[in-house]
C-alpha cells in the first residue's frame, strides 16, 4: 500500500487482507493504528474487520478511499484537538512567526532572478534572509538552499571533489541513499561513532534522528579530514559543529516542510551544475519559505532546558516500569528519546497510543512505514526481537509537564498489562 497521505494511491483488491494476514487483525500496513479520530465528525475510520474492502467511518461503510475522501469535502477534515503530539523528531508544528513571515512573504510574488525592479525587491528578501539564517546559525560562510536536509545531503555528497566517501553505520536513510557501497564506521553500543581514524570525506549526523545520540565530530577523523554533518535534528536547538558541509532542514525546528539549506565552507568542495544559488540548485528559490525558515530560527530557543528535565522524568518512570532506555549513558539531545517496552511490538504501541491519542513513532519518519528493523539499533547491537519493541518520543517548545504526565499513563497501562 502506498502512503497513506495520498488518497488517490489505491492499494489492490484484497491488499487490506493481506496486510492483516502480516501485521495480525486490527492493524494497518504501515503500523499507525487503524483508527483517526475527526474532530469535525466526532468519530474514527476504521479497515471493517468483517469486510475488509470496506472502509468503517462514523457508523457507515465506505466503498474506497476515495469514496471516504469525499464524505470529509464538507465539512472540512481536521485534526483532534484533543491529541497530544510528541513526534516532533519527524516534523514540528510551524511556529507562529514563520506563519506570519510566510505570508508576508506570499506578497512578494516576484521571480528573484527577474532583472525588473519587482524581482530585484524578491532578490534583496532572500539575500536578506540567507544573512539572517546564517547569523542565527553562527555560521560565516556559504549557504545554499535547498527543498530540506535530504537534498542537501545529495548536493554535497553527491557531487562532492573529495573522497573517499565513509558515513557511520547510524545515519539517516537519506546519507546511506547516496552512498551505496560505502565504507561504513561502527558504533559503540551506546551509538557513538568510532571513527577516530577516518580520512577522506567522513559524514556523520550530529544528533541522531532515532536516539537523540550526539556524536563526537571533534574528535572524527584528523589531519586532511573533511567533515560533513548532518545537523536537520540538532540545528536551531544546539550551536553547530566545526565542519567543511552542513545540513539543516526547516521543519525540523519550527519552519515550513520543503525548505533547507546546505552551509558549505568552500563552495570548490563541491561540482557546480548551473541554475540557481551561485550555480548549484536549480530552481526559483521559495522566497515565502525561506523568510519562514529565518523566522523560526530566529525564534526563542530557552525551551531547551525544559525539555531537559521532562526527558530525565520521562526516563526514570520508563526505566522504573521496567523499560529500557536507548543509549541511556551516551549524551543525548533533550528532545529525543527510545524506548523499549519488552514484550510488546513496536506496531502494536503505536496502535495503542494513537487509540489513546497520542502521536509517537518508531525509528525515522522517512523509513517506518516499511517496518523495517531499525539498522541504528541494529549497528548498536540490538537483536531484532528487542529493536522491534522500541518506540520513540520527540518534545518540542509546546510540550508540556501535563503532556508527559499523558504519555506515562499511557505507557504504564500497556506496560503493566504485558508483564501480567
Amino acid at each position: 500500500m502506498q502512503d497513506h497521505g495520498d488518497w488517490r494511491a489505491r492499494a489492490g483488491r484484497g491488499a487490506e487482507a493481506t496486510f492483516k494476514a502480516a501485521f495480525g487483525s486490527g492493524e494497518n500496513d504501515v503500523g499507525h493504528g487503524t483508527c483517526v479520530v475527526l474532530a469535525a465528525r466526532g468519530g474514527a475510520i476504521c479497515w471493517d474487520a468483517r469486510n475488509p474492502d470496506w472502509l468503517r467511518a462514523n457508523g457507515g461503510l465506505y466503498r474506497s478511499q476515495h469514496d471516504f475522501r469525499n464524505h470529509l469535502s464538507d465539512p472540512p477534515y481536521v485534526a483532534s484537538p484533543d491529541r497530544l503530539y510528541l513526534d516532533h523528531a519527524a516534523t514540528t508544528p510551524l511556529l507562529a512567526q514563520a506563519k506570519a513571515a510566510m505570508i508576508a512573504g506570499m506578497e512578494s510574488w516576484a521571480n528573484p532572478s527577474s532583472p525588473h525592479s519587482d524581482g530585484r525587491g524578491a532578490r534583496a528578501a532572500v539575500e536578506q534572509a540567507r544573512a539572517r539564517i546564517c547569523a542565527a546559525l553562527g555560521w560565516d560562510s556559504h549557504l545554499i538552499f535547498s527543498s530540506g536536509a535530504s537534498e542537501a545531503i545529495a548536493l554535497a555528497l553527491g557531487r562532492a571533489k573529495v573522497g573517499p566517501v565513509v558515513t557511520s553505520a547510524v545515519e539517516h536513510d537519506a546519507v546511506l541513499r547516496v552512498t551505496p557501497g560505502m565504507a561504513r564506521l561502527p558504533v559503540d553500543a551506546e551509538g557513538r561513532v568510532l571513527a577516530d581514524n577516518a580520512i577522506g570525506l567522513v559524514a556523520i549526523q550530529h544528533v541522531n534522528n532515532e536516539t537523540g545520540v550526539i556524536q563526537p565530530l571533534d574528535r572524527v577523523g584528523g589531519e586532511g579530514t573533511v567533515i560533513f554533518a548532518d545537523c536537520a535534528q540538532s540545528a536551531g536547538k544546539l550551536p553547530l559543529p566545526d565542519a567543511a558541509m552542513i545540513a539543516i532542514s526547516a521543519h525540523k525546528f519550527g519552519g515550513p516542510p520543503g525548505i533547507g539549506a546546505l552551509l558549505i565552507r568552500d563552495l570548490a568542495l563541491i561540482e557546480p551544475t548551473g541554475g540557481q544559488e551561485q550555480g548549484y540548485r536549480a530552481g526559483t528559490e521559495n522566497l515565502p519559505a525561506i523568510l519562514g525558515m529565518a523566522a523560526a530560527l530566529e525564534a526563542r530557543t530557552d525551551w531547551l532546558p525544559t525539555a531537559q528535565g521532562l526527558r530525565d522524568r520521562l526516563d526514570a518512570t520508563v526505566e522504573a516500569g521496567g523499560g529500557q532506555i536507548v543509549a541511556r549513558d551516551a549524551p543525548r539531545l533533550p528532545t529525543i528519546a527510545s524506548y523499549r517496552m519488552p514484550g510488546v511490538s513496536a506496531r502494536a504501541q503505536l496502535i495503542q497510543f494513537d487509540l489513546a491519542g497520542i502521536s509517537v513513532s518508531a525509528g525515522s519518519a522517512c523509513s517506518s512505514g516499511s517496518l523495517k528493523t531499525s539498522h541504528v539499533l541494529g549497528a548498536m547491537g540490538w537483536d531484532d526481537a528487542a529493536a522491534g519493541e522500541v518506540v520513540r518520543v520527540s518534545f518540542g517548545p509546546s510540550t508540556s509537564e501535563a503532556d508527559v504526565d499523558r504519555f506515562i499513563t499511557a505507557w504504564s497501562v500497556m506496560a503493566t498489562r504485558a508483564a501480567r
